[in-house]
């Protein structure tokens, strides 16, 4: 089984801008060949699709981004099967832009996690089917934590990242749950503050402790930039994708506009991940071309390493190979 993963998808701001005009494969750039031999595609839905509501302004919040509803036909023609909207853009035009989102979600046959009209609905997994397999995601965070649902409040999945809280508890109950019903569990973690490519201290027990509780994979992001990978107990790590489709200005030192296209490779375990490097320009994704590619892929290389992880250039087929140390 493969699973695809990409981080941050930001469908806001000069990208909607540019998709009333363009077609909605537009921001996938030149990488959605990469996407097609995939058994199923995750991502983090940085933003809100919706024709409704306004401004977030019950709190101080600098930045709102939301996508018309016809640009859920961009996560359509990407094959994108589940997204996590457990983030700190999800609440951004208030409730009204939530609740069509998961209606539009709902119909166009995506799988969504980490916010709804309460807890139970924001807690619960997505399901869906990939290589003939069930599999669930979960998605929470720690941004945001004013947007917190509650038993009867609509809001996101808010999870302090601390091993002794009792939501992280919690967390690690659904996962445990999730673990004897299906047959491959993720979990989609929006944690930490953003920029550095180094995992914040807590991410690393916590992230090991998912995997314990029984998730397979745990896909983190948030932070802007990509972070190492960690195999562990059969597991894998993602503790940052990195932004995959936005219009953020470029940070030179850290680098926002480089990420990669995630591919799992599953055999019972998460056997190796598949790494392809890519950038984004004109407000789209690409496939980063030489020698920033190999660039891109010895930065990663080298963060996976400070986990034990082994990982080689491919450089005929363009991939940074991981594999458990």
């Amino acid at each position: 089984m493969k699973l695809l993963f990409v981080g941050d998808v930001m469908l806001g701001r000069l990208v909607n801008r540019e998709l009333s005009r363009r077609p909605p494969e537009y921001p996938w750039g030149n990488t959605l060949s990469k996407f097609k031999g995939a058994d199923a595609r995750i991502a983090n839905l940085e933003c809100v699709i919706s024709d409704k509501g306004r401004p977030w302004s019950a709190t101080p919040k600098v930045f709102h981004f939301r996508s018309d509803s016809k640009n859920i036909e961009c996560l359509k023609i990407a094959g994108i099967n589940a997204v996590s909207i457990a983030n700190n853009h999800s609440l951004d035009y208030e409730y009204d832009a939530l609740f069509e989102m998961i209606e539009i979600l709902e119909r166009a046959g995506i799988a969504r996690a980490g916010a709804g009209r309460n807890l139970d609905e924001a807690s619960s997994p997505a399901y869906f089917e990939a290589a003939g397999k069930r599999c669930a995601m979960l998605a929470f965070t720690d941004n945001e934590p004013l947007w917190e649902a509650k038993k009867d409040r609509p809001g996101v999945y808010y999870v302090p990242v601390d091993v002794d809280d009792p939501r992280a508890q919690g967390l690690f109950d659904r996962v445990e749950l999730a673990r004897k019903e299906t047959g491959f569990v993720i979990v989609s973690a929006h944690w930490g503050p953003n920029w550095g490519y180094t995992p914040a201290a807590s991410h690393i027990p916590f992230g090991r402790r998912l995997i314990e509780s029984g998730a397979d994979m745990v896909f983190g992001h948030s932070c802007h930039v990509f972070q190492g990978i960690e195999f562990y107990r059969g597991g894998a790590v993602i503790y940052g994708a990195g932004d995959f489709i936005d219009d953020y200005a470029i940070d030179e030192e850290e680098r926002n506009d480089e990420s990669f296209i995630f591919i799992a490779e599953i055999e019972k375990k998460v056997r190796s991940m598949r790494l392809v490097p890519t950038v984004i320009e004109s407000l789209s994704a690409r496939m980063a071309e030489y020698p920033r590619a190999e660039l891109i892929a010895a930065k990663m290389k080298n963060l996976c390493s400070e986990f034990g992880s082994m990982a080689k250039w491919d450089e005929k087929e363009g991939f940074l190979r991981v594999l458990p140390g």
